[in-house]
């Protein structure tokens, strides 16, 4: 009986707490958009439509080129000959950098890994997957402040849920 309560606290510690993290991300999101109102910086974009996306870009990088007004004439070739090659979409090396990837994959097993931890008694093994997750993204986090601050609080989250989960099965079922 031990090993199906260790089995759901597992299941729901790794995978319920992707929609939960989702939550905390969009919540993230609104009390930042609500502080940039405020300060009456502009708000919004793709990435508050879907804050659990895994898909935030560096507000630093150029994004891509603005479509031309439909009724615009298309460039002649001479005028297209005329044009400098870094306005050519064809010369966009990059128009956003896709930050965190495998996010969600990594989340999953943090959560797993932080949950079998707690009901194994061995909380020291956090430690462990707390530096190995962040030895792996440093170089990413080091250089994009977005990914920092998604990193942390998805991190906290998903920590936080995964021993909330555990405790309460240890304290309930496992006795």
């Amino acid at each position: 009986m031990n090993a199906l309560w260790i089995t759901l606290a597992l299941l729901t510690a790794g995978f319920v707490g992707w929609p939960v993290t989702a939550w905390v991300f969009r919540l993230a999101r609104t009390i930042d958009d609500r502080a940039d109102a405020g300060s009456g910086a502009a708000a919004g974009g793709d990435a508050a439509e879907d804050p659990a996306a895994d898909s935030t870009t560096d507000p630093d990088l150029p994004g891509p080129p603005e479509p031309a007004a439909p009724d615009a004439p298309a460039p002649t070739p001479a005028q297209a000959s005329t044009t400098p090659a870094a306005a050519t979409p064809a010369a966009e090396t990059v128009s956003s950098v896709r930050i965190l990837r495998g996010g969600a994959i990594i989340g999953i097993l943090e959560r797993f890994a932080v949950c079998l931890a707690i009901l194994a008694g061995q909380p020291v093994a956090i430690a462990y997957v707390v530096a190995i997750k962040g030895l792996g993204r440093f170089a990413e986090l080091k250089a994009t402040p977005v990914a920092a601050e998604r990193f942390i609080i998805g991190t906290l989250t998903s920590m936080l849920w995964a021993a909330g989960v555990a405790a309460l099965a240890k304290v309930l079922f496992l006795g």
